[in-house]
């Protein structure tokens, strides 16, 4: 499991539910490196400010990735983490790597409205 502020999705199960129960839901699958630990700050950070939007980590290397790993949004993807943001189940946004939080909130603002 790693080691941020944000909830964690373990099992496809536990992603299939997220998706299921929440309309605006942000994964951001990776590690605990260098371009993941600035994004899941970030994150933890906007949670507050963004209160109808669920935000989640995921540890890339578990078997429940798999489900991030294969959308056809991250397939060209080479640099950790994948941050996805999805409305009503469906993916609206992706990205690859660090991002600032002024990229994040564009995002976030953009597909889910602001705060």
């Amino acid at each position: 499991m790693l080691e941020t502020n944000l909830s964690h999705l373990e099992t496809d199960e536990e992603t299939r539910k997220a998706l299921e129960n929440d309309e605006n839901v942000v994964i951001c699958c990776g590690r605990m490196g260098p371009m993941c630990i600035p994004v899941y700050a970030i994150l933890s950070r906007l949670e507050a400010r963004y209160p109808h939007v669920r935000f989640y980590d995921q540890d890339f290397d578990a078997p429940g990735a798999s489900f991030v790993k294969r959308l056809p949004e991250c397939a060209s993807f080479t640099g950790l983490p994948f941050t996805v943001y999805f409305k009503n189940g469906k993916v609206v946004a992706a990205t690859t790597s660090i991002q600032t939080e002024e990229q994040i909130v564009q995002i976030l603002d953009r597909e889910f409205g602001k705060p």
